[in-house]
């Protein structure tokens, strides 16, 4: 296993390509909160020919729902949720130019494939780390969705954002 520092904006196809399985990151950038409800409303938007609410190309979704900001910080908890959830949208994403996704658990083949096909990288965060995952965000700013609440698209800044490669863009799966 490696240790790896990445920023979100080098995270090419071909630095996807680099990562292996297993390789520990710590990722530093631009990333968007989306989950399920999210993911609706993005697909829906797709559907009626309009832009979403972030670009996709070369993107970072973190699947996760940051509860509201404690005292100096940009979020409060912001652990990873279930990411099986959102399979059934993920290879449209990814099609679309989606680089990677940070969340916890799993993928269905048809996401493994979609990962293989465009070069792109799953992420696992830690379960149950909320709190010390939230240290790892500079800022924080809802663009989309509001009324969703904590499950509103948000725009962050992550610094050191520690990660696991759980699937490489060959398709290793740790998982499996």
């Amino acid at each position: 296993m490696r240790q790896i520092a990445l920023d979100v904006a080098q995270l090419t196809r071909q630095r996807a390509a680099t990562l292996n399985a297993g390789d520990r990151v710590l990722l530093s950038g631009v990333v968007y909160t989306a989950r399920d409800a999210a993911h609706k409303r993005i697909m829906a938007l797709l559907d009626r020919g309009e832009a979403p609410p972030f670009p996709l190309e070369g993107a970072v979704i973190y699947y996760a729902g940051p509860t509201p900001a404690q005292q100096g910080m940009a979020v409060g908890s912001c652990g990873p949720t279930t990411s099986g959830r959102m399979d059934p949208f993920a290879p449209r994403l990814l099609d679309l130019g989606l680089r990677a996704m940070i969340g916890k658990g799993d993928r269905s083949d048809a996401v493994v494939e979609a990962i293989t096909r465009n070069g792109a990288v799953y992420f696992a965060a830690v379960g149950g780390a909320g709190a010390l995952i939230a240290r790892c965000i500079t800022s924080s700013q809802v663009i989309a969705f509001e009324d969703l609440g904590c499950e509103s698209v948000k725009r962050m800044e992550v610094r050191d954002l520690p990660l696991t490669v759980a699937i490489d863009a060959r398709g290793n799966d740790l998982y499996r």
